[in-house]
């Protein structure tokens, strides 16, 4: 009886230690960052920024695998579709919160992920061709309702925050432009310095070197205070348009069912590495306002953020695709 309480004991014993094992072998193999968007762009940054320092933390690669296009949707519908074991990873952004757009959405945010940790927030730049004759908010407005439906503007996709942020502005002023969606914040850039489009909202990262090198002209960001990399560049509510807001945010989500050792292990190591001062330093210099928060934190965000983008959607008529 005794050596039969013994081995029961010990089987006890290892069945415990299995979570704590598992977390302890994470990662024993590459782990995948999916990003559904462009290199180059905001979410691919960000991407990039976070997956170095992991790689650092754990000993192993975490790759960045672009894969644009739908929005960022094609992304989130193959990581969601992923083994719930934590080596695949989505760095998604703002227009994931906005299940609204799609008519056949492939996954429920609200279900088929788990909020891991917001990354960073990343306020958008409202940019023009250097060609167009205009220098600040007012002039750009001034433009536009001279020549109602002729400029044209271009977004990272349909539903993209860019996309909503344009419509946001354009809503406030009561102008009316012509939309050109892009596949990522990056193809868009290009399509504004080449002049197939007027003006655009992107992301600083994006933005930054076409702005220092004279290709594009910025004239607006998007929250309610001036960014650290652009501090000669007013908010849109300094500009001429009070009360305006539009906020892009980076966060990244693991499919559901991924055991909670591994997610515990991923989000202390993410929080870690938002806090190292050379990781802050380098996002902030790129734009982005450096977060870094637990699943329970980052998923109330998400609650949050639905509606609120929900409304914007619905009072520019944006139909679900």
């Amino acid at each position: 009886m005794r050596a039969v309480a013994c081995l029961f004991s010990a089987c006890l014993l290892a069945q415990s230690a299995l979570p704590t094992a598992h977390a302890q072998a994470f990662p024993s193999r590459p782990v995948r960052i999916v990003v559904g968007f462009g290199a180059g762009g905001g979410t691919d940054i960000a991407a990039r920024s976070i997956a170095q320092r992991l790689t650092e933390s754990f000993g192993n690669n975490f790759i960045v695998d672009n894969r644009p296009g739908a929005s960022g949707n094609l992304a989130g519908d193959l990581v969601a579709r992923a083994p719930a074991d934590g080596y695949t990873m989505l760095m998604a952004n703002s227009t994931i919160a906005i299940p609204g757009l799609s008519a056949k959405l492939p996954f429920d945010i609200r279900k088929d992920f788990i909020p891991l940790s917001l990354v960073a927030l990343g306020p958008s730049v409202l940019v023009v061709h250097p060609s167009l004759p205009v220098k600040d908010l007012k002039g750009l407005i001034a433009l536009a309702k001279s020549k109602p439906g002729e400029l044209s503007f271009g977004s990272g996709g349909i539903g993209n925050i860019t996309h909503l942020a344009m419509e946001l502005m354009l809503s406030q002023a009561a102008l009316r432009m012509v939309h050109i969606p892009y596949k990522g914040g990056a193809p868009s850039v290009v399509g504004l310095v080449s002049g197939e489009v007027a003006t655009l909202f992107t992301s600083i990262p994006t933005a930054l070197p076409m702005i220092n090198a004279g290709k594009m002209r910025a004239i607006g960001v998007s929250i309610s205070n001036r960014n650290p990399a652009l501090p000669n560049v007013p908010t849109l509510a300094e500009a001429g348009l009070p009360g305006y807001y539009a906020a892009s945010w980076y966060g990244l989500l693991l499919p559901s069912g991924v055991p909670k050792p591994v997610v515990d292990a991923l989000s202390k190591e993410i929080v870690a590495a938002m806090q190292v001062p050379a990781v802050r330093d380098s996002m902030i210099r790129q734009g982005f306002e450096p977060v870094g928060n637990t699943p329970d934190e980052f998923s109330r965000f998400i609650r949050e953020e639905i509606p609120r983008w929900e409304r914007v959607v619905k009072a520019a008529g944006i139909k679900p695709e």
